[in-house]
């Protein structure tokens, strides 16, 4: 699987730094940027889908960053943004705080304004992007970590960098399932040491256990969809607990384990029958693929849930895909891309 890259080396040089704020907050968020480094910036932008998370790195030359509240308003992609400095310095601050981090990890929120600057020459970080509710731990206590310096190389915090620079070298060589599940580790490493600062992980509150251990669940059963034996009684063996005990779990949640099992293997099928290059794959061969042991029962799921058979949904995205990229082609021949994604 690749990553997507911008990069400004198809970018006219004195265009370069409006390429770079253009795609900072049409990608990322808006946010008010500004440069000394004008006439020579140069900036470089990957990300690489894990899923439940996303990891993107960002190098350019030195910039200072305002998101103040309208552009909150504008724009919230309600994610905690981990970042790991892996080059130069950069001084953050948010909520009241402010530290300068040259080779450690930080935390910030989407939903809060921030002030940033790179402290000396060009600033290169990791950033680990994860939803709001992905995290499992009580807001009000990751806002005391906000634009912390957070130590990345003794304990967890190394544990944790590390994996994030393995996975941004040999992430793009991995397949889709790989990638998701990696991002479920990266996850859960990333809560593991961030748990550790706020103090000791047993004494979290009743509902953030909880909540942590339905997250962990949720990531169980996506990682296991292809497999046809996963019921609700093999997930509760999985996680210490009794079927009871997980049907309670689940009380407040929209759908009961075996449907949000049955949900989630349906998305999936339904995913890849979309997916051009898997046109030459039977039907039975993509419900197989994701934990449907009958071909019959597949079809009158999958009927059940879009209103349509497989096959029609197949036929119906081959056309619109067809479609798109005849328009793709036309706009194309008019507007040739300043900069493009690999």
């Amino acid at each position: 699987m690749e990553e997507l890259v911008a990069s400004d080396a198809g970018v006219a040089r004195g265009d370069r730094f409006e390429w770079f704020c253009q795609a900072v907050s049409s990608d990322v968020m808006p946010v008010l940027l500004s440069t000394r480094s004008r006439a020579d910036f140069h900036a470089r932008i990957a990300d690489l889908d894990l899923g439940v998370v996303r990891l993107s790195t960002v190098a350019c030359s030195p910039v200072s960053s305002r998101r103040t509240p309208v552009h909150v308003r504008r724009g919230d992609p309600e994610h905690l943004q981990l970042a790991l400095v892996t080059q130069g310095a950069f001084r953050i601050s948010q909520r009241g705080s402010e530290s300068v981090v040259a080779g450690g990890l930080v935390l910030t929120d989407t939903s809060r304004p921030s002030e940033g600057a790179s402290v000396g020459g060009l600033v290169e970080s990791v950033v680990l992007q994860i939803p709001r509710p992905a995290l499992a731990l009580r807001a009000d206590r990751v806002d005391r970590l906000l634009a912390r310096s957070l130590a990345a190389d003794v304990g967890s915090g190394a544990v944790l960098a590390g994996f994030l620079k393995t996975l941004l070298a040999h992430g793009p060589h991995c397949g889709p399932e790989e990638l998701r599940a990696m991002g479920s580790v990266a996850l859960d490493l990333a809560t593991a040491h961030l748990a550790r600062q706020l103090g000791d992980p047993g004494e979290a509150p009743a509902e953030a256990r909880a909540q942590e251990t339905l997250q962990r669940i949720h990531r169980f059963i996506e990682n296991n969809l292809g497999d046809p034996d996963l019921t609700p009684q093999v997930v509760a063996d999985r996680h210490g607990m009794s079927l009871r005990s997980l049907h309670t779990l689940f009380r407040d949640q929209p759908l009961t384990v075996a449907a949000q099992i049955r949900h989630r293997r349906l998305e999936r099928a339904r995913a890849d029958l979309a997916r051009g290059e898997l046109s030459g794959q039977p039907v039975q061969l993509i419900a197989a693929r994701w934990g449907f042991s009958s071909a019959t029962a597949f079809s009158r799921a999958f009927r059940e849930a879009y209103g349509i058979t497989p096959s029609e949904h197949r036929s119906s995205s081959a056309l619109a895909g067809r479609g798109a990229r005849g328009v793709q082609k036309v706009c194309t021949s008019r507007t040739p891309p300043r900069a493009g994604r690999t």
